[in-house]
This record gives structure tokens, sequence and C-alpha cells, in this order.
């Protein structure tokens, strides 16, 4: 390791200092060393076959190998090109925490945490896991709302979590300077593992459970077979697996490029610095719990009689190893570290010491600067890959310690039950595309490292790397009118400005300079007419002699007729929600399905592994970048589309879900009789490049009729007044059909046996436990947005999934999931927004009719009246 001697932090040069190899195996850096590793394994064995191949030798491929192998998987084999831990595990912090500020995120956490408690008892090898718990402070009042915010969307899982006031952290952690502090989100249960001794245990548990791990077996090319096999080749021989799983680590890319694809990630140099004995923390008679000071964007703990703590610099500083993009990881890295800058943590360092003023008298024994992996979003790369077959991944974690007992195990069910255990589509390496430079790949990770410890709002929006190749016909024409949001790669405008009012982006976790905007542009839609761009949404065309029977085993709904569109939903094996799409039958066997942005790859991998596995005889082709879509929705909308194509655009002659191909103004466009606003509206799909001249002609010929723009910010709030359903809101992998009240568009009674049929009949046969129902409640400034805790009675009964302010009755308007016992119109609960209680009522759905569902009653009452 680095040794800089009795170097003093208080007045240190703070220069680059000389680095110090670390070759073979390092002392952990808690000091609590696991078993030796041999520079190979001990194992002679080879296995000419095997159902899963994972490459690499950290703690997540480890951690795989052991769940795999523990649920009884036979041959499950790990090749390591050197020897376990290498790469990132070795050096690593080991923090362990509870706390995440997304949802399912908290499941792989605590899952983690649960699995390093017993593994010791398990296996017989020490992990040195510390629990002394955690403190995130706050010095600021929007971080007391932020830990506010965090609180509620966290009540209603299994992780304890609490804010704490300024009395009770100096009781914890009376080395503190007090003079800032505001409160602190308290964590019970955190602490830090020894990251080798962690590697080592897992290994212990995997080959006791009958996996092979071989190293060192460097994989030297991967080749994809026709039945959906690998064969994978090593120095010692090949060898033919079911399934692949690349688990490399900062070698990701290059294991990436042997199956023909080119993963978005990049290594970041991080830093943390270790103390001597500090005579104020050996007299401390109980262990320290982790800090984490978010404006100093440093976490400080314990280490031994010293302290360790780790900064993340500012985007500015930080450090790239970019060069490893461009040229490969060099041949043998594997337990080196690089040369320590300090100069890059100096205002770091000088937070940390006046936050914690024993260090300024510490000596400075170690810094390690070794390389982490980051993806673009800081989020790692979880699951099958699409594109190609049997070929998963578990890369880019920039937090592996944390993550690694939880993703093992969500791997390791998923591949054996062959669906999700649940919902973690922020994980999904389809979430990135071809439009994913390398350029945007760097620009973002830079961001992401520097904001690792900001404020995290609702709604939030990040600027690095945009816009991407990826814009829709219409951006340079809407860019300056309006504050874009970032969808897969797309730019797509949330909300317009006017003239004279507020256009920056001001986050917020109470109504903010956007809310006026919207509630104007609701009215748009509502009284006039309005136009939105919907460019992001995944398209897909299907079509072939199989393409009816594929369509019917995948969706729960019937098969529109030939010129009609459904809403259709493709379940899991265990009945539970897994897509939501619009399929539209376009012409004899072929359709047009339609997807949100964020699930396009997402949702084409399952259909294309199904069409594999089944041998159906389609051709499947994503065409979302290929096509534009603009919707015109509102009273007026028929008036003005009337003006521009000779078709009939009559509620009688072009009905409601109904889809037809024609012209605007000369323009070719498949049109499509529906809205998510639901009210009068059409989507009209197009050749990207028409794009421009199509929303001009449309904007020109609704002048008379007061036509706008609205963006998906009032979208939202339409939606959820007409009770529409929002997939991975208030349905995902975590929800079945039923209990998300989507009994409308699953046909039980259908002949083909769907995937899911026979689990949601059993669901169906037990009884629900838990309903959707849509509450309203009276706040003041502030809005439910989904994943909040509903209380009744003094105790956390369900939550939200989505939310909004209501502007046809200005109140706030959510979704939530609620005990069956509770569900009924007119029972009574309560919200929990920014830690106060909201009285709030469940009401019949929807608040406001749809257009087509007023103009049948309409017309039944006037034939009523007859």
């Amino acid at each position: 390791m680095l040794c800089l001697g009795a170097q003093r932090l208080w007045g240190l040069p703070l220069r680059g200092l000389p680095l110090s190899r670390c070759p073979g195996h390092p002392r952990s850096v808690s000091g609590l060393e696991g078993k030796d590793n041999p520079t190979s394994s001990a194992e002679t064995r080879w296995k000419e076959r095997a159902e899963t191949v994972i490459i690499g030798g950290g703690c997540i491929g480890v951690s795989l190998a052991y769940h795999l192998a523990k649920a009884g998987m036979k041959d499950v084999v790990l090749l390591e090109k050197s020897e376990l831990t290498a790469g990132s595990t070795w050096h690593a912090a080991g923090l362990t925490t509870y706390f995440h500020p997304g949802i399912n995120l908290k499941k792989i956490h605590y899952d983690s945490i649960k699995l390093y408690e017993k593994l010791e008892e398990e296996t017989g090898q020490v992990v040195g896991f510390h629990q002394p718990g955690s403190i995130r402070l706050a010095t600021t009042p929007v971080r007391v709302d932020e830990f506010k915010y965090q609180m509620t969307r966290t009540r209603w899982h299994a992780t304890k979590q609490y804010i704490i006031e300024p009395e009770k952290i100096q009781e914890m952690f009376p080395l503190l300077n007090m003079s800032k502090i505001l409160a602190g989100l308290y964590n019970p249960g955190d602490g830090h593992i020894d990251p080798y001794s962690l590697t080592m245990a897992l290994a212990a548990g995997a080959r006791k459970y009958g996996a092979l791990l071989k190293y060192p077996a460097p994989v030297t090319s991967l080749k994809a077979r026709l039945d959906g096999t690998w064969d994978v080749e090593t120095p010692q021989g090949s060898m033919r697996a079911n399934r692949i799983v690349n688990a490399a680590g900062f070698w990701a890319r290059e294991v990436g490029k042997m199956a023909g694809l080119e993963h978005p990630l990049i290594p970041v140099q991080h830093q943390y610095v270790v103390t001597s004995t500090i005579p104020e923390v050996k007299a401390l008679t109980r262990e320290l719990p982790v800090l984490r000071d978010l404006e100093g964007s440093y976490y400080l703990r314990q280490e031994r009689d010293g302290l360790l703590f780790g900064p993340y610099e500012s985007q500015e500083k930080m450090k790239l190893q970019d060069s490893w993009v461009a040229n490969g990881v060099p041949p043998g890295f594997g337990k080196e570290l690089f040369e320590s800058d300090l100069d890059r943590i100096t205002e770091h360092v000088e937070a940390a010491m006046e936050m914690v003023p024993v260090l300024k008298k510490a000596d400075i024994i170690n810094v390690v600067n070794g390389p982490i992996t980051y993806s673009p979003d800081i989020l790692p790369m979880v699951g099958p890959h699409q594109g190609v077959r049997n070929y998963w991944v578990a890369i880019g974690f920039g937090y592996g310690i944390i993550h690694a007992g939880g993703v093992g195990k969500y791997l390791s069910d998923w591949i054996l039950h062959g669906e999700p255990p649940f919902d973690l589509i922020e994980l999904d390496p389809n979430r990135y595309g071809k439009w994913t430079t390398t350029q945007y790949t760097e620009a973002k990770a830079r961001e992401s490292y520097g904001f690792n410890n900001i404020v995290g709002y609702p709604k939030e929006e990040r600027f690095a790397g945009r816009p991407t190749q990826r814009v829709s016909g219409l951006y340079k024409t809407l860019e300056s009118k309006c504050s874009m949001g970032f969808h897969a790669g797309w730019e797509q405008p949330h909300w317009f400005y006017k003239p004279g009012q507020d256009t920056a982006y001001r986050p917020s976790f109470r109504r903010t300079n956007w809310f006026e905007p919207v509630g104007s542009e609701y009215q748009q839609v509502m009284q006039r007419v309005g136009v939105i761009d919907l460019s992001p949404f995944g398209k897909f065309d299907i079509k072939g002699q199989d393409s009816i029977r594929l369509l019917d085993h995948l969706f729960a709904n019937v098969i529109p007729k030939v010129g009609f569109t459904n809403i259709s939903h493709m379940l899991t094996p265990k009945g539970r929600v897994y897509a939501e799409l619009t399929v539209s039958h376009q012409s004899p066997g072929e359709f047009l399905l339609i997807t949100g942005s964020g699930s396009e790859l997402h949702d084409l991998r399952w259909i294309e592994e199904e069409a594999a596995k089944g041998g159906y005889n389609v051709e499947i082709k994503n065409i979302t970048d290929e096509l534009g879509v603009l919707g015109v929705a509102g009273p007026h909308a028929r008036k003005v589309l009337q003006k521009l194509t000779s078709e009939d655009l009559s509620d009688d002659v072009f009905k409601f879900l109904q889809t037809k191909s024609l012209k605007i103004s000369n323009i070719p466009v498949t049109a499509l009789r529906i809205s998510y606003t639901g009210e009068l509206g059409w989507e009209l799909y197009h050749r990207r490049e028409d794009s421009a001249a199509l929303y001009s002609i449309i904007m020109d010929a609704g002048q008379e009729e007061g036509i706008d723009n609205f963006g998906t910010y009032a979208m939202n709030a339409l939606r959820l007044e007409k009770a529409f359903r929002a997939w991975g809101s208030e349905m995902n992998c975590d929800t079945n059909p039923l209990e998300a009240g989507l009994e409308y568009f699953v046909k039980l009674n259908k002949p083909a046996d769907f995937i899911g049929k026979q689990a949601l009949k059993q669901i169906k046969a037990k009884g629900l436990k838990r309903r959707l129902v849509c509450l309203t409640l009276a706040t003041d400034d502030v809005d439910p947005e989904g994943n909040e805790s509903i209380w009744h009675n003094g105790k956390v009964v369900g939550n939200t999934t989505s939310g909004s302010y209501s502007y046809s009755i200005q109140k706030s308007l959510a979704f939530a999931y609620v005990p069956v016992e509770l569900s009924k119109v007119g029972q009574q609960v309560e919200v929990e927004l920014l830690g106060k209680h909201y009285p709030a009522v469940i009401i019949q759905e929807p608040l406001v009719l749809t257009e087509p569902t007023r103009n049948r009653l309409q017309k039944k009452s006037g034939k009523d009246k007859i």
C-alpha cells in the first residue's frame, strides 16, 4: 500500500505523493484478513460443459456463484483472469448501508447486509463485519427537507431509518463540531466490512455448494452459437456454456467486445485517506458510526484507533481513467494503485477537519487511489442484454461491496426462475443504446461522480452530455420554448414557458416555477387543443407467418382486429406486469407496438427472447429512431386536423382506438385515435425527418382554435385525473394486473395460454391482499409524486405510486396501494409528505371521465330522451 509515514493532515502541503506498489495480497484496509489467496486456484478440474459461466472473480461475480450454487444449480463455473478480488474489490473502503434514495435498490442493500450478518457462521470464514450504524448530516434547511422526503419513501420498507436531533448526533459521535449541524439521518445496522475477507467467505460458500472457481483463467474469446449457447475460450481450454455472465469489473468493456457489445463504462479514480492512531478515537468505549458529511462530500469511519475518510471531488477536479477506454486496461493490472493526488481533495480534507477537529492533529499512514467503474448514471448494469442471447451482465458497480450480496441473490433468482424477483428497471443494462457514445459516457460519469452527495430532488434533471444524437425532429424548434427532460437519450418537453416567466431549472421538494405554466397547459388541452412531442416512444414493427400466434402468447389481452388498437400487457410467469404496450394491427399479420421510452429495449429483449424460445417465424424490427410522433389532443383536435386531410375524422367514421394510414397535408402518417390525456386526440406516427414540417402545418392550421404546446408534466396531471395507470408506477414486476385494476385488459378466457395466465388464475382464486385506489388530499405547497407512505390508525399501511396536483378540483391527487379492507370509496387515510401527515380520502375513479366515455354517455342520454 501507499505509506506516507507520519505526515500531518494539518499543514500538509498536499502535493502528489509517490506510489508504493502493492504486489500480491494486500493488507486489508480494515485490518481483518481472510485466509491467504493463492495465486492460482487449488482446483484442478476442468469442465467442458457449464450451465452458467461467470467471468470475473470480484465480490460481485463470487456472490453470484455462491447464490446459484446454493440454490441448487449444477455446473456453475467462475473464471477469473488473475486472482480473486483483483481489480476494484481488494482496495474498496467496504462501506455497507441500508440507505438508498431509490426504492427497490433498498432491497438489494437489505439483502446484502442480512447475508453478511450470517456469512461467517455459514462458511467459517471471518468477514470483519462492523455495524456501528451510520449518520448522514444535514447542515442546511433543504437537506433537512431531503431527509423528510427520504423518510416517507422508506417507512413502507423493512429498512430502519430515523431522523435524529443534534443532541443525539453528538452523543453518538462526540468528536464532531456541532456548530452547523441541523439534523441527521440515522440507519442502525450500517457499517463496513473487509472486502477481501467477504469475497473469500463467499468463495468458500460457493465451493461448499459445488461451484468451480478457476484462476488464473483469463477468457480470450467468446463465440455465440446458433442454439443460444456459448463457447468460452481460455488458455486452459474451451468450455460450452448455456449462459455467460459478465462480472468483470473494469475489464467488462473488453469482455463485452468479445460478445460484440460496447458497454458504456469508464474507470474513475477514487481516493481515501487512512490515519494513524488518534488518542481521542482510541479513548472511545464504542465504535463511531459511519459519517457522511453531504455538503463536504465525503464519508468518514473509524479504522482501528484512527479514521478513514474518502471524498467525492467535483466533476471539474475528479479524474477519469479515460486512457483505459481508448487503449484497454494495461496488461497485468490487478492489484495496483494509482499515484495519489491530494491536491484534488484539498477542500474536502479541510471540510473534514472542520467537522471532525481531531483530524487536524492526525498523521496519514495510507492514501489509497484505486479504480472503480462507473456507468453514465452511476447505477450498475444488471440482467440479460438485448440483442445477444443468454448474455448477462453484472457490471458498472461504483458501490460493489454493498451491492454484491443482494445483486448475487437477485440475478440468481432471475436466472433460475425466468423472471426478476422484483422490479429494478433502473439497473437494466438495456437502458442504454447506440446513442450512448464514449463522449456521453465520459461526460455523465464525471457529472455522476461529482454529484455523489448533491441534494436528490424529485423530477431531477442532469445536463452533462446533452443533447445526444437522439433528438426528435422538433428539438431545434422547441428547445428555446420549454424545459426539456431526458428520456432514454431523447430530449422531450416537460413544460413550456411564456415571455416574462421564470425559465430556470429550479428543482424543489415543493411547488416550484413550473406549477402555474403546467396549469395553463392543462387548461389548454381541456378547453382548446394542444400538441405534444411523443417521439421518445419505443416503436416496434412485428410481422410474419406466426406474428398473431406470438402476440397471443405474449399478451394477456386479445389481439385487436385489423385497423384497430388496444392496450395490452406482457406478464411474467408468476403473473406480474412485465410491460404495457399499445398494439395496433396495421394490416393482416403486421403490427405496430408502442411502449414508453424507458422500456424500449427492456420490452424488445423480452419479445425477442420469447420469439426465439418458441421458434416463431416472425420478423421483429425496432423502428424507434425512424419514426417521430406528435400527439394532438383537446376538444378542437378534430377540427384542426380535419382541415389538413381528406380522411373523414368524424366520430362515426374514425372511431376511438382505430388506426389508419392517411396524409396530413401530403405528409404520410399512421394515425391512432388515442390520447394519454383522456381527451379527444390522435397520435400521428411519421418519418422522423418530417416532424418539423408536420408540427408547423398543424400549428398554423390551429391558430383560429388557439392551439398551443403542452408537455409531459401536464399530460401526467391529465392522465391521473382519468385514472390511467402508468407502467413503472402503478404496475411493474412488483404488481399483478388484478390488484392494479387492469382486469379490463386481461382476458383469462381467451383460448391462448398466454404467459402468466395460470399464475393469474391462482391469484384470482386466492383473492387479493391489496388494491390500487385513487385518493385526493388537501395540502399546502407540496404534492405527492409517488412512493410516499400511507398511514392509518398510526401505522404505515401502504404507499402511493404516483401523484400530481389536480387542476380541476384544486387538490392533490394520487394513486396508492392499500390493503383490500381499506380500499372502499370514502375510506380516510393519511399521506406523509415532508414529515407532515395530510388527510386523504379514497374517491370513485376516475375523477374526470374520458372524452370517449363522455361522448358515449351523451349519445345514450340523447337516445333516452327520444
